[in-house]
């Protein structure tokens, strides 16, 4: 016997579907992210401030501090989105408040994508720092000119093995706030679909980490002043690029 459908229908769930787009387009998300940041420059440079503030205050604490700090990263990475959304409907006023907005939906399932980020990350400083510490080791067992080589080996090895090792971290966890936030997607859902599209579009997403580390390398060199201006175009960017990668958003 066939139910009667009850009306009105309940929306079909946001399952994270995401299309290939060409590798130029991380030059358009760029662009997207400089004219966001123009849009609303005082908000942003707010924003900027308070969060580079409450990340270097709890990073503070040995250790702890840092893991910390990596847990909040998605939270604040939802409410930067959040800032972008506002910005880009004209029926919405984005607020330094909306730095926030993370805390206040889904909070847990953004703490979780946190953990698998700082496991992540910490994972991989540890592996690094047995490969440096094997190579200074060496290094001094054999003496100084044949040391100095194995050491720098060592640290060489390290910073490749995790360069190619956090990639995967990166891909998982680069659109997953957003997908949790906007769309209330479990953590295990969620970075499945990020690092999905980020396979799918591994060239344009390749370009764009270039341009990120070469940028980040700059914006530290006036006493890190440079972050309250990369934060805000690189905030925006990631919303360009989820806007654009993502299916029905």
């Amino acid at each position: 016997m066939n139910e009667t459908p009850v009306f009105p229908l309940a929306p079909t769930p946001f399952k994270g579907e995401s299309r290939e787009v060409d590798a130029g387009a991380c030059f358009d998300w760029l662009r997207q992210g400089w004219a966001m940041f123009l849009a609303n420059p005082g908000v942003w440079i707010g924003c900027s401030v308070l969060l580079l503030i409450i990340l270097m205050a709890i990073s503070i604490v040995p250790l702890f501090g840092q893991i910390a700090a990596h847990l909040l990263v998605p939270l604040f990475g939802a409410g930067m989105v959040q800032v972008c959304r506002h910005l880009s409907d004209d029926d919405k006023t984005a607020e330094i408040s909306d730095l926030f907005a993370g805390f206040r939906h889904n909070a847990g399932q953004l703490i979780m994508v946190g953990v698998f980020f700082a496991a992540g990350v910490f994972g991989l400083a540890f592996i690094a720092f047995l490969l440096i510490s094997g190579g200074v080791l060496g290094g001094v067992v054999t003496g100084r000119v044949g040391g100095v080589g194995i050491a720098f080996g060592g640290i060489m090895l390290a910073g490749l093995l995790v360069m190619v090792l956090s990639v995967p971290v990166i891909m998982a966890t680069w659109f997953a706030p957003a997908l949790v936030f906007f769309h209330d997607m479990q953590p295990a859902a969620a970075m499945r679909a990020s690092f999905d599209a980020g396979a799918k579009n591994w060239l344009a997403m390749i370009i764009f980490g270039v341009f990120l580390v070469v940028a980040l390398f700059f914006a530290m060199l006036p006493l890190g002043l440079g972050l309250l201006l990369l934060l805000p175009v690189f905030s925006g960017a990631v919303y360009a690029s989820y806007r654009d990668i993502f299916v029905g958003v």
